[in-house]
């Protein structure tokens, strides 16, 4: 699962049509991320994301005569869309605040913000205005709904739904997520979305514990098939955004890098114990399940912390990271070198922070599934973990799809494996819960 853009895989350069000449845009040092630009209707400058110097990520505004450009709008949060209506007057910037969609509205011309603009609560993606700048239209999604277009219409304030998926399953058996944030070993506070089952009143119930993968990725109150799966079979569901996570700042995102690894981990060990101190979750009755670096969180969890964990679900997830930066892709390697360690210099850190190391300490059933064809995460992976757990004598089941990747992408493997994982916990957690 990709990070999201950074210097290295995206910059802008312009084209100087009466020089014939080609220029960087954006010069800088260090990393930094930038999004699509939004041209001005003359072509003389164009909006566009970034964090370029900054903690998250804002407005600039880049001038073709000047060749240069300025930070324009700063927020407290990452802007993850914007859009600039076809006549240049308004600007929209949707804030990524906590995970949530919030939409400001701007003059384009003095940045003065219009309040108060009605659009529906989730996540709000590519939005696009109309040739007259009066309608909006866009993509949404929630915990109870997956994505379907929308659109806004300047003159009423007012957004309806274009276009309505259709499902089998009534709307009303969703569930909503609920955000909190929980104190871990450093006394930083960690995001999380806590999905609970209805009419559990009185009842303590099991719990899996649902981690991202990237590691610069970001869960978010958006629709997921296999979470609300498992909320309707009985499970509580948390799903974390532990250290390392995009969303909340470059120092953020920075804090589990390489040798800062096992402090991601960590927050795995504090989530657990915001769970104990709920009356409505059996802690005795915790699972982990993760997929790609998610489910190296998953074996780390099991290996490292292994009292804690009553059963693990790993979805193509690294088991040694030597192996793994050695056997991925090339160019795989060279992204993901800068966040785990460099294989010619970070040997025995490397080794320290592999779950496979640490496999003797494992306790908890694990279930494993990999794709053959995985050009990310090779399928070495998964077997080095099931072939050690075998002949040490614990309870693993690997289950390979031959026709997938890096992820279960077919409908067909999905069905078929998503029942399984719902056994797998069921056998583990609901038949022994309390």
């Amino acid at each position: 699962m990709d990070s999201r853009p950074t210097a290295e895989r995206l910059r802008f350069s312009s084209f100087d049509l009466d020089a014939n000449t080609l220029y960087l845009a954006t010069p800088h040092e260090g990393r930094a991320a930038y999004g699509r630009p939004s041209w001005s209707p003359d072509s003389g400058s164009f909006f566009f994301v970034s964090d370029e110097g900054k903690e998250f990520l804002g407005v600039s505004l880049y001038d073709i005569a000047g060749q240069g450009s300025n930070r324009v709008l700063d927020f407290s949060w990452d802007v993850d869309t914007l859009a600039l209506s076809e006549d240049g007057a308004l600007l929209l910037a949707v804030i990524n605040e906590d995970g949530y969609s919030k939409p400001m509205l701007h003059d384009a011309k003095t940045l003065k913000q219009i309040p108060d603009i009605a659009l529906p609560p989730g996540v709000t993606l590519d939005a696009k205005w109309s040739h007259d700048s009066q309608y909006l239209v866009f993509s949404r999604e929630s915990d109870t709904a997956n994505t379907d277009v929308w659109i806004w219409s300047r003159k009423e304030n007012k957004s309806w739904q274009l276009v309505t998926s259709p499902s089998k399953v009534s709307r009303e058996v969703f569930v909503e997520s609920s955000l909190v944030h929980y104190p871990t070993f450093d006394a930083r506070e960690i995001p999380a979305f806590i999905f609970v089952p209805s009419h559990t009143e009185g009842k303590k119930i099991p719990a899996i514990i649902h981690i991202h993968g990237g590691p610069e990725w970001q869960a978010r109150p958006s629709f997921n098939p296999l979470i609300q799966y498992l909320v309707y079979r009985g499970y509580a569901v948390a799903v974390p955004n532990v250290r390392g996570s995009s969303g909340y700042g470059r120092t953020y995102l920075a804090l589990d890098d390489r040798e800062k690894r096992m402090d991601a981990v960590r927050d795995l060990e504090y989530l657990h114990k915001a769970l104990e101190q709920r009356g409505d979750i059996d802690s005795k009755k915790i699972a982990l399940l993760g997929g790609s670096y998610g489910g190296y969180m998953v074996l780390a969890g099991l290996a490292f912390q292994p009292s804690l964990w009553a059963a693990g679900v790993d979805i193509v997830g690294i088991a040694n990271l030597t192996t793994f930066l050695q056997n991925t892709s090339a160019w795989r390697r060279a992204l993901r070198e800068p966040e785990y360690g460099y294989l010619d210099k970070d040997q025995e850190m490397l080794r320290q922070l592999s779950p496979i190391y640490g496999i003797e300490n494992v306790k908890a059933p694990l279930f494993i599934i990999h794709g053959a064809n995985d050009p990310r995460v090779p399928l070495s992976e998964a077997e080095q973990m099931a072939v050690r757990l075998k002949m040490i004598g614990k309870e693993v089941e690997l289950l390979v799809y031959p026709d997938e990747g890096h992820g279960l992408a077919k409908l067909k493997n999905r069905m078929d494996a998503y029942p399984k994982v719902a056994a797998f916990l069921d056998k583990h957690l609901m038949e022994t819960a309390n």
